[in-house]
């Protein structure tokens, strides 16, 4: 059994220290943003409570589905870089990059300098392209394709961009993982769903995504920005594909959107194909105690669903 465990939007934080020319961007809108409402709600306690239950969980491999930072600062940045390095060896930890990571224009190249060695496929260097997503790495029987959403996006927007030519890379990627028998999961920033987020949220080139997937297949797509723990489902190759979000890693009680969750995502090879349990676990009040909140058994659509704990 590959046993996977997914987390996003941790918004690591406090902020540090910003210049004025820091601030003389998007940036501004932000800064007063993270000191007005996400400073309270996104709690350096809560998501240490979740790496702790992760721990003692001892998964296999763990997804970041991105929006490791808040406003893509150097000094964020790097404080990034040293948590994924203390989560695990980079072999251990794949991301995804999200719109916070990209916040301004530069801030991608910067994040994939320092980043890239988690964000990689296999046998390939260190990359700083957008052309090198998705990448793909083979951890058990699952391959893992990494796509990038993130691009800097003007003031008061936060949406996702896939385009025909990483779509296409998505296609041939599904392809090889299929060749080789491998459970197909798909990890991306935006949710690849219509109607998840608003529209000044939503991914642009949502249709690009979802034709690879209806031509190609997969088995499961994981995705963060919507803070939200959602189970969703799009077209495949060959019936019905679940897309899996999860609540903001770092998210306090008592806040619009459900507090600090994780996914477990059991995956196994049976006699009759894959069999796959998937368990929510998160905070649940004050104390921060992380405790299962559902489990469930996924089949080939919707209606195949087996509730095993709810």
């Amino acid at each position: 059994m590959f046993r996977l465990a997914h987390i996003s939007d941790v918004h690591l934080g406090p902020l540090p220290d910003v210049t004025y020319r820091e601030l003389a961007s998007k940036r501004v809108i932000g800064y007063v943003n993270w000191h007005r409402n996400r400073r309270k709600l996104m709690h350096e306690g809560v998501l240490g409570a979740i790496i702790d239950d992760i721990e003692a969980v001892t998964p296999d491999h763990l997804a970041v589905t991105g929006d490791l930072v808040n406003l893509a600062l150097d000094g964020e940045i790097e404080l990034a870089r040293l948590w994924l390095e203390e989560l695990a060896r980079s072999f251990d930890v794949s991301v995804v990059p999200g719109n916070h990571d990209a916040y301004v224009p530069g801030a991608f190249d910067k994040i994939s300098a320092a980043w890239g060695r988690f964000m990689v496929g296999d046998g390939c260097a260190p990359h700083a392209s957008r052309d090198a997503f998705p990448y793909m790495r083979t951890r058990g029987p699952a391959a893992l394709i990494g796509m990038s959403t993130a691009r800097a996006t003007a003031p008061f927007m936060a949406n996702g961009f896939v385009g025909e030519g990483q779509a296409a890379r998505l296609g041939r990627r599904l392809d090889a993982a299929a060749a080789a028998g491998l459970f197909r999961i798909v990890m991306i920033h935006h949710p690849p769903v219509r109607g998840l987020v608003r529209q000044h949220k939503r991914l642009i080139g949502i249709g690009n995504v979802q034709k690879a997937i209806a031509r190609h297949g997969a088995e499961l797509v994981l995705h963060g920005h919507s803070h939200e723990p959602t189970l969703s489902w799009i077209a495949g190759r060959q019936g019905e594909v679940p897309v899996v979000g999860v609540a903001a890693g770092g998210q306090s009680p008592g806040g619009a959107h459900p507090a600090a969750q994780w996914n477990l995502i059991e995956i196994e090879r049976s006699a009759e194909g894959w069999s796959v349990v998937f368990t929510r676990r998160g905070v649940t009040g004050d104390d921060l105690e992380v405790r299962e909140l559902s489990r469930v058994r996924l089949g080939a659509s919707a209606s195949e669903i087996e509730v095993l704990a709810d």
